[in-house]
């Protein structure tokens, strides 16, 4: 008996032990295994916690949504994505418990932070923004800017407006070397030069356009007056094309202005009289990309609610443009990024600088054939009142800032990081016998190269 007692004494005891092992090994053990496509910071942002989160294309989280941008690690990307709320319906941004799923690429928004941080820092008062689109789906794969831009990135787009007049003249049947003669100023020979749409005279006849650069008295074709951005010669073959075809051209390729209102029908349109957001112009330039194939632009592609409950966003594109007629634009501003500077990213590429009137904007928008992107650069107080002339910006000290600086190098920047390890893609081949050489509008006998 006293053997059995001792036998069951040292039992229970050993199940006391196996008990207290048993409550302590499981914690240890189940956090040491992986949670799948949950992450740690993905359970305190999810929806079952009754907050929002912001998902990217392949559903990893980028940061929680209250609508409240002030603090957000993206501040464009929150305001962009707010607003695209508050259109489809004003309630969803009162509602917790949201998934809302973008189209952000986190490796290409990483990579565009980084780019626009190297040059502008955020305390300048300068705002750099960047927009980078995928050509032919419309679908925004990085925005980012060097701050929180209070009153938004609109800015006037400078030189970056004209491939729509480039576009609108190939369009009509000009070729590459098709040009005229121009000086170094231009002014309208009466009200009627230029007309809106509505067939209403706009010239101005008491304003004088000049170049940037002195060239004298020239001939100039579709191909160096677009390779040099010579405001004359736009001036000019906006007027023979067309303000209205110009300004019709811009909206079917998908620029807007910043604001919402009517793209502004004056004679300075070419030159880049609007006030217009990255999204708008990346995606204008991502139409040509795609050989003239237009998408909206979309930052969301689904939103649901805490009861599982789903609105989707599909795509919406049309061709706007000849696949043609695109290509040659592209086949233009192609040569424009090799003669420059930025060349070089390590895949075909096209683009063109977007100098503002007076250096009071500067932007670069380019694409490959399976990205778009542009850059602006403004400042944030007046641009008016401070032109992006003798400025400290990222630490740098520039006597002025022109496209191909600051807006530029951060494009090539992000461009380079963002092809890296993709698959190589070319662009069409322009018709060299439908856009080649020069039918109507040739360089006089003398003026042509011997």
């Amino acid at each position: 008996m006293k053997a059995f007692l001792v036998f069951l004494s040292v039992a229970m005891l050993g199940a006391v032990i196996a008990t207290l092992l048993l409550l302590w090994s499981p914690a240890g053990d189940a956090d040491k295994e992986p949670v799948a496509s949950v992450s740690t910071s993905a359970s305190s942002a999810s929806p079952v916690a009754g907050k929002s989160v912001l998902l990217d294309a392949d559903g990893g989280v980028i940061e929680e949504f209250s609508g409240d941008c002030t603090r957000s690690g993206y501040p464009y990307l929150c305001q962009y994505v707010s607003e695209r709320l508050r259109a489809e319906d004003p309630q969803l941004l009162t509602r917790d418990g949201l998934t809302i799923q973008t189209t952000i690429d986190q490796r290409l928004q990483r990579a565009a932070q980084r780019a626009v941080d190297a040059y502008v820092h955020r305390d300048d008062p300068q705002i750099a923004t960047q927009v980078v689109v995928v050509p032919g789906e419309g679908a925004v794969k990085a925005m980012v800017t060097s701050r929180d831009p209070a009153d938004g990135p609109g800015l006037h787009q400078g030189t970056t407006a004209m491939p729509y007049a480039l576009a609108a003249a190939l369009a009509a049947g000009w070729r590459y070397d098709d040009g005229f003669v121009v000086g170094d100023a231009y002014r309208p020979q009466g009200y009627a030069k230029f007309k809106n749409c509505a067939g209403r005279p706009v010239a101005d006849p008491s304003h004088s356009i000049h170049n940037r650069k002195k060239g004298g008295v020239r001939f100039v074709t579709l191909r160096s007056g677009t390779r040099d951005a010579v405001n004359t010669f736009f001036m000019q073959l906006q007027e023979k094309v067309g303000l209205c075809e110009t300004v019709q051209m811009a909206q079917r390729l998908g620029l807007k202005s910043f604001d919402g209102t009517p793209l502004q029908e004056f004679e300075s349109f070419a030159l880049g009289l609007t006030e217009a957001d990255p999204v708008s112009v990346a995606n204008s330039y991502a139409s040509l990309a795609a050989r003239g194939r237009f998408c909206e632009p979309r930052v969301i592609t689904e939103i649901r609610d805490g009861s599982g409950a789903a609105r989707t966003f599909p795509a919406h594109c049309a061709q706007v443009l000849d696949p043609a007629v695109a290509d040659a634009v592209t086949g233009v501003l192609k040569d424009v990024l090799a003669k420059s500077a930025l060349k070089g990213i390590g895949r075909e590429a096209a683009g063109m600088p977007g100098d503002g009137d007076i250096f009071r904007t500067a932007w670069y928008a380019g694409y490959t054939p399976g990205l778009a992107s542009a850059v602006s650069l403004g400042d944030s107080r007046s641009t008016i009142r401070y032109p992006l002339i003798d400025v400290t910006i990222g630490g740098r000290r520039y006597s002025h800032v022109d496209g191909a600086s600051v807006p530029g190098l951060i494009w090539k920047k992000t461009m380079t990081e963002a092809v890296r390890g993709t698959q190589e893609t070319r662009f069409t081949r322009p018709d060299a016998e439908r856009f080649g050489g020069c039918r109507d509008a040739c360089p006089p006998p003398s003026l042509r190269p011997r």
